[in-house]
């Protein structure tokens, strides 16, 4: 596995193109960047990336951009530099408790109410 920081110029190819068509430019542009260097067909950008460049809309992305690259046998994952993954795993699990409580709970009550039927009737 290879790992490089680069740090893309995207205004040069930005300015080749249409204000409006800007940003969407400077995603080709960063693709283009990375294929070259890394020497590689097959690149995925993390839209942590995407993100950054659209943040300030189509018009006005940013002049460069700083990311991490990681090459794993031919395909390039392009990351936003710095960039950590949110991890809010452990609020499912605690739904999913109360789930099972409250069917628990359900179960009991119509339990307890066949009881009092039968009583009721016999």
């Amino acid at each position: 596995m290879m790992e490089r920081i680069y740090t893309i110029p995207l205004r040069r190819e930005f300015t080749k193109v249409p204000i409006y068509k800007r940003s969407k430019k400077a995603v080709k542009a960063v693709r283009q960047f990375i294929m070259r260097h890394m020497k590689s067909e097959n690149v995925v950008i993390h839209s942590s990336v995407n993100e950054y460049i659209w943040s300030r809309g189509a018009k006005n992305p940013p002049a460069r951009v700083k990311v991490v690259a990681k090459k794993e046998d031919d395909k390039v994952s392009v990351v936003l530099f710095g960039y950590k993954p949110k991890e809010s795993k452990e609020a499912p699990k605690k739904k999913i408790e109360k789930k099972v409580e409250t069917e628990e709970k359900k179960m009991k009550k119509s339990e307890e109410k066949k009881d009092k039927e039968e009583k009721k009737n016999g």
